[in-house]
C-alpha cells in the first residue's frame, strides 16, 4: 500500500509540472500589446492609409492573425506628429512603429535612401530579390541599429512618374532655376543641375504648383497624382522612372518594443507586412493603369518621357553624387556595394528574362 501511495504521489507531482508549462505559455500567448504607428502620409490617402496593403490595411491583418493580441492604432500625418517626425518618435519611443519612406531620414544617415528608392537602380522584383534574398534586410537593420529600430518593407508604388511641369522640358538648361518638389537621392541629383528643391508633404503639393510656390513636382503615379488635383494645375507629364524605379514603403519599429513580442507575433509582423508589400503594388498597376488612359483621354494632359540629353545628365550626375557619398561613410559604401553588387547580376538576369519579353513578344 505505502508503495502504491508513493508512486500516486510522484505521478501526480510529474503531471502537475507538466500542465504548468503549457498553462505560463498559455499566459503568455494571451498577452495583449497596444501599439501606436504614424505615418507620414495623410488619413485617407489611397495606398499609403487606406485600400489594399495601406497602414490600416497592415494593422489590420496584424489584429486578425494574432487574434487580437497585437492591436495597433493607426494615426495620419499631424494627427500625433508632424509628417516628417516619425523616425524621432519610434527611436525615442514615443510611438513603436511609423510607415513611411526611408529617404525622408537623409539627414539622419545618407544610406537609408537606398531602402526606398536608388535613382536609376532596381524595380520592384529586384529590389525584392536582394531584400529577401541578397542580404538587404540584414543591411537595413545594421543601418538602424545605432538608432534602436529595425525595419522591413510593407508597401512599393512599383516605378514612378517623373513628375509634372508648367512649361515643356527639352534640354538640361530648362532644369535652372526650376522649383520643384522631389525628395530623396533625386532632390540632390536635381539641385544638382541647378533646380530649387522643395520636399513638402503630399497635402501641400496642389496648392503650392497651382499657387505657383514651386514649378514642378513629383508625387507617386497617376492614381495618386490624379487624386491630388496635380493635372489641373500643370499639364505636362513626364515619364522614365530614372529617380524611384520602385519606391518601398518602410515599416520602421521601435527595437526595445520589438524584443518584448513573443517570436509568434513578430513573425506575423513580418509576414504582414511582407504580404502589403506585394499587395500594394499590385494594387497601383491596376489603378495606375486606368488612371493614366484618364488622364491623356479625358484630362488633356500631355505625357510624354523626358529627353534622351536629360535622362543622360540625370544618370551623370547620379553616379557621381553616389561616389561622393561612399566616400564620406564606410557604412554607405557597404550598403551601396551589396546593392550594386545585387543590381549588376539581376540586370544581366532580367535582360534575357523581363526586358527580351518586352522587346521580343510585346514589341
Amino acid at each position: 500500500m505505502t508503495l502504491i501511495r508513493r508512486n500516486f504521489v510522484a505521478g501526480a507531482a510529474l503531471a502537475g509540472s507538466a500542465l504548468a508549462a503549457p498553462a505560463v505559455v498559455r499566459a503568455q500567448s494571451k498577452a495583449v500589446f497596444n501599439w501606436k504607428m504614424t505615418s507620414a502620409y495623410a488619413k485617407g490617402a489611397p495606398f499609403y492609409m487606406d485600400g489594399p496593403g495601406s497602414a490600416t490595411d497592415l494593422a489590420k491583418r496584424i489584429r486578425e492573425m494574432s487574434d487580437g493580441r497585437l492591436n495597433i492604432q493607426v494615426f495620419g500625418a499631424g494627427e500625433l506628429i508632424p509628417a516628417f517626425e516619425g523616425f524621432d518618435a519610434v527611436r525615442a519611443g514615443t510611438v513603436e512603429m511609423n510607415h513611411a519612406n526611408s529617404y525622408f531620414w537623409t539627414g539622419k544617415t545618407f544610406a537609408a535612401q537606398y531602402f526606398t528608392a536608388v535613382p536609376f537602380g532596381m524595380n520592384f522584383q529586384g529590389m525584392n530579390g536582394w531584400f529577401y534574398d541578397g542580404g538587404g534586410l540584414d543591411l537595413w537593420n545594421e543601418v538602424y541599429e545605432p538608432f534602436g529600430m529595425v525595419a522591413m518593407p510593407c508597401g512599393n508604388t512599383g516605378v514612378q512618374m517623373t513628375g509634372w511641369f508648367k512649361k515643356e522640358i527639352n534640354s538640361v538648361a530648362d532644369l535652372k532655376g526650376l522649383k520643384m518638389r522631389i525628395p530623396g537621392l533625386a532632390g540632390k541629383v536635381y539641385a544638382n543641375l541647378g533646380v530649387d528643391v522643395k520636399v513638402l508633404p503630399g497635402g501641400e503639393i496642389f496648392p503650392a504648383l497651382e499657387r505657383g510656390v514651386i514649378d514642378a513636382a513629383e508625387f507617386v503615379g497617376p492614381y495618386q497624382d490624379r487624386r491630388l488635383g496635380l493635372h489641373k494645375a500643370a499639364k505636362f507629364y513626364y515619364t522614365t522612372g530614372w529617380h524611384e524605379p520602385a519606391t518601398v514603403s518602410e515599416l520602421l519599429i521601435n527595437k526595445a518594443a520589438w524584443g518584448k513580442l513573443p517570436k509568434d507575433l513578430q513573425a506575423i509582423v513580418q509576414n504582414a507586412a511582407a504580404a502589403c508589400n506585394v499587395i500594394s503594388e499590385g494594387w497601383c498597376q491596376r489603378n495606375n493603369s486606368e488612371a493614366m488612359e484618364d488622364l491623356i483621354k479625358n484630362q488633356g494632359v500631355i505625357a510624354r518621357p523626358l529627353p534622351d540629353a536629360v535622362i543622360k545628365a540625370l544618370r551623370s550626375e547620379t553616379d557621381k553624387v553616389l561616389a561622393e557619398a561612399v566616400t564620406k561613410d564606410p557604412l554607405t559604401k557597404k550598403v551601396h556595394e551589396s546593392y550594386m553588387a545585387f543590381k549588376t547580376q539581376y540586370d544581366r538576369w532580367s535582360e534575357v528574362s523581363e526586358e527580351a519579353y518586352h522587346i521580343k513578344v510585346r514589341g
